[in-house]
């Protein structure tokens, strides 16, 4: 479908990106997801993403979470082969360590990362962003509405049933209570802001820097609408002190991740030494 739409556009003016990594697997009727990141792996999904897309390149190619079974060198390695061939332009990675990065960077220059960034979820803050920083390295923040707490999941909208949401501690039995506290305080403020809530801690997140850039997902063109409009939200640095504070990263109750992808989170990521 998007290989279609593509068609449709001038191509210099659209940016790609895509994803590679994970693997679906089972195990007596159990999910499981392994990572791979061999040189083999790298190009031969590399390779299905441009038949797929029917692109002669991509823009921006991530590594979706890392291989702790391969040395980064030879994953990167083979990236770089791909930028040399013109299959792909930038390189990113997607919730490396600070060793995994720093390993990375020296194969070939990372453009991106995709980290986990939003009011409830700031532990990159100390040691990934000035990193990053240092780097030249952009971060792309995923689940910047928490997964949707911060647009009502779990507080003013039920989760249905089947919900992936009810595998994610924050959103389950106490922690989900506490949480909601939390959000009170944040919808207090946005009314404050003549905001909604979402635009409220999108703008948040928008006034963490220029090379930090959320990507909220959704389904419904109205919350896209809403979402655009957290652009015309200017906080000051008070504005965005009196936010921080009314999430205190100590009270936020329950892990980030569901315990399936808990051991491919970023302080876990390193790889063996080459």
């Amino acid at each position: 479908m998007l290989g279609k739409a593509l068609k449709q556009l001038p191509r210099e003016k659209i940016q790609v990106a895509t994803k590679f990594g994970f693997v679906k697997l089972e195990s007596k009727g159990r999910p499981l997801i392994e990572v791979k990141g061999s040189p083999q792996h790298v190009r031969a999904c590399c390779e299905a993403s441009l038949e797929r897309l029917d692109v002669d390149y991509i823009d921006l190619y991530f590594q979706h979470r890392v291989d702790t079974s391969v040395p980064i060198e030879d994953t990167m390695g083979e990236l770089k082969k791909l930028v040399e061939e013109g299959k792909i332009k930038y390189i990113g990675l997607s919730e490396p360590s600070i060793d995994t990065i720093k390993r990375a960077h020296k194969v070939h220059p990372i453009t991106a990362l995709q980290m986990e960034y939003s009011l409830w979820t700031r532990e990159i803050e100390d040691e990934i962003i000035p990193l990053c920083r240092e780097l030249g390295i952009g971060i792309v923040a995923y689940s910047p509405l928490g997964r949707g707490f911060f647009g009502g999941k779990g507080v003013e909208e039920t989760m249905p049933n089947g919900s992936q949401l009810a595998n994610y501690p924050r959103f389950n039995g106490e922690n989900l209570e506490k949480n909601k506290l939390l959000y009170t305080r944040v919808s207090n403020l946005a009314i404050k802001h003549g905001s909604t809530v979402p635009q409220l801690a999108l703008a948040w997140l928008l006034h963490q820097g220029h090379d930090i850039v959320p990507i909220p997902g959704t389904t419904k063109v109205k919350n896209m609408i809403s979402n655009v409009g957290s652009l015309g939200l200017k906080l000051s640095e008070e504005d965005v002190k009196e936010i921080c504070d009314a999430v205190p990263v100590d009270e936020v109750s329950g892990r980030r991740e569901m315990r399936l992808l808990s051991e491919y989170t970023w302080k876990l990521a390193n790889t063996p030494l080459k």
